[in-house]
C-alpha cells in the first residue's frame, strides 16, 4: 500500500502508542490533580491488537513507533509487545519514553526483546524538588534506571526535561552536564498548555531563547545543527564547542506543526492526529467487531488524508492564551489528558 499524505503535505511517519494511562508520578505539567478518571482495564488494547494496528499504520508509511504512557513500564510484560513490534514489516525504530523509576528492572529484557532506543524524563537532579514537583520520593530509582539503560547497551539515549520557570530553569546547566558526562543527549522542552496542564500560565514558560542564553553563558556560543537527516524531528539540536549537543523542543513558542508526522494511539484504541485535537477516531470498536484490515486501513488513510491539524500553531495565534481544557472538561473526557494521549 502507498504512503498517505495530509492536506499540508505531511506524511504519516511516526506512531506514538500509549500502553497505559496510569503513572507512578504526578508531575505538575501533566498530572497535577488529586484524582483522575482512569480508563477501564477491560477497554485497553491487548498486545495482539496493538500489533495489528501497528501493522496497518506501517502499511501507510509509519516507520517509527514510540511506546509511551502514562508510564509504559507499568504495563506488565512490555518486552513481549516490543518483541512483536520490532518484527512488523516497515518498522525500523521502536523507542520507549519512561520516567525511569522502573527501568532498572526492565532494561535488559527490553534490550533483549529488540527495543532500539530509550528516552528518560528527568526534570530535576534534586530529590527534594522531585518530591515537591512530582509527588515522588523515588529520585534515586530514576537515576538507577538511567544507569541500567546504559549498562544494557542502549545507544542514542536521550534525557527529556520540561523546563518550568521558577522551578527548574536554574538546573539547565547541571542537567546538560549530567547527560553529557554519560553520553546522553539532553533535551529541553518548553512547558506546553496541553490537556492536563491545568496550572499552565504563559509566564511559566522558559522559552528556547532563554534556554540557549542560559546554556551559552556556561558553554559558549551554540551552533544549530541541520535537520536534514530527520526533517520531522520535533527538536532543534544545538552544538557547543565542548562537544555538548542539546535538543530544544519549542512547541509552545515556535511549534513544529508544519513538519509533524505523528499520530497517537491511546491505550484504549483512540487514534488522534494531533496532541491538541479535541476529537479522535475509535479503532478499537471496528477491530473488536471483526472489521478487516482493509476497513481499518481505509479509516486511517481517509482521516489522515483530511488532516489539517496544527494545534500548537493555532494556540500561538490566540490573544488570550490559557489552559487548553478546564478541569471539568478533563473529568468528562479523560482522553483529553496528556497522560492518556502519550505526551
Amino acid at each position: 500500500m502507498s504512503a498517505v499524505i495530509d492536506q499540508l503535505g505531511r506524511p504519516l511517519g511516526t506512531l506514538r502508542i500509549s500502553v497505559t494511562d496510569r503513572c507512578n508520578l504526578r508531575c505538575r505539567y501533566c498530572m497535577p490533580e488529586e484524582e483522575y478518571t482512569w480508563l477501564p482495564r477491560s477497554s485497553l488494547l491487548t498486545f495482539e491488537e496493538i500489533t495489528r494496528l501497528a501493522t496497518t499504520f506501517a502499511q501507510l508509511g509509519v516507520h517509527t513507533i514510540r511506546l509511551t504512557g502514562g508510564e509504559p513500564l507499568l504495563r506488565r510484560d512490555l518486552d513481549q509487545l516490543v518483541h512483536s513490534l520490532v518484527r512488523v514489516a516497515g518498522i525500523h525504530d521502536v523507542a520507549l519514553t519512561t520516567n525511569g523509576l522502573l527501568l532498572a528492572g526492565h532494561a535488559e529484557r527490553l534490550r533483549a526483546a529488540g527495543l532500539h532506543r530509550v528516552t528518560v524524563s528527568l526534570d530535576t537532579l534534586r530529590p527534594e524538588r522531585m518530591a515537591e514537583f512530582a509527588r515522588s520520593a523515588h529520585h534515586a530509582d530514576a537515576l538507577a534506571g538511567i544507569a541500567a539503560a546504559q549498562a544494557a547497551g542502549f545507544e542514542h539515549t536521550k534525557l527529556n526535561t520540561v523546563v518550568v520557570r521558577g522551578f527548574n530553569d536554574d538546573e539547565l546547566v547541571a542537567l546538560a552536564r549530567f547527560a553529557h558526562e554519560r553520553g546522553i543527549e539532553p533535551r529541553f522542552i518548553e512547558y506546553m498548555d496541553v490537556g492536563g496542564a491545568t496550572g499552565w500560565r504563559s509566564d511559566l514558560v522558559f522559552d528556547r531563547t532563554a534556554i540557549l542564553e542560559r546554556l551559552s553563558a556556561a558553554f559558549g556560543p551554540a551552533t544549530p545543527e541541520s535537520k536534514h537527516a530527520d526533517p520531522h524531528a520535533p527538536a532543534t539540536r544545538y552544538r557547543f564547542a565542548n562537544g555538548l549537543v542539546v535538543g530544544i523542543i519549542a512547541s509552545t513558542t515556535a511549534p513544529f506543526c508544519r513538519d509533524c508526522d505523528r499520530a497517537r494511539l491511546t491505550a484504549d484504541g483512540m487514534y488522534y492526529r494531533c496532541l491538541y485535537a479535541q476529537d479522535g477516531f475509535d479503532l478499537r470498536r471496528p477491530l473488536r467487531e471483526g472489521a478487516g484490515v482493509v476497513e481499518v486501513e481505509q479509516l486511517i488513510r481517509t482521516s489522515w488524508g483530511e488532516r489539517r491539524d496544527r494545534g500548537a500553531e493555532e494556540r500561538t495565534e490566540l490573544a488570550d492564551r490559557g489552559v487548553l481544557v478546564q478541569l471539568e472538561g478533563l473529568k468528562a473526557d479523560p482522553r483529553k489528558e496528556m497522560h492518556v494521549r502519550g505526551g
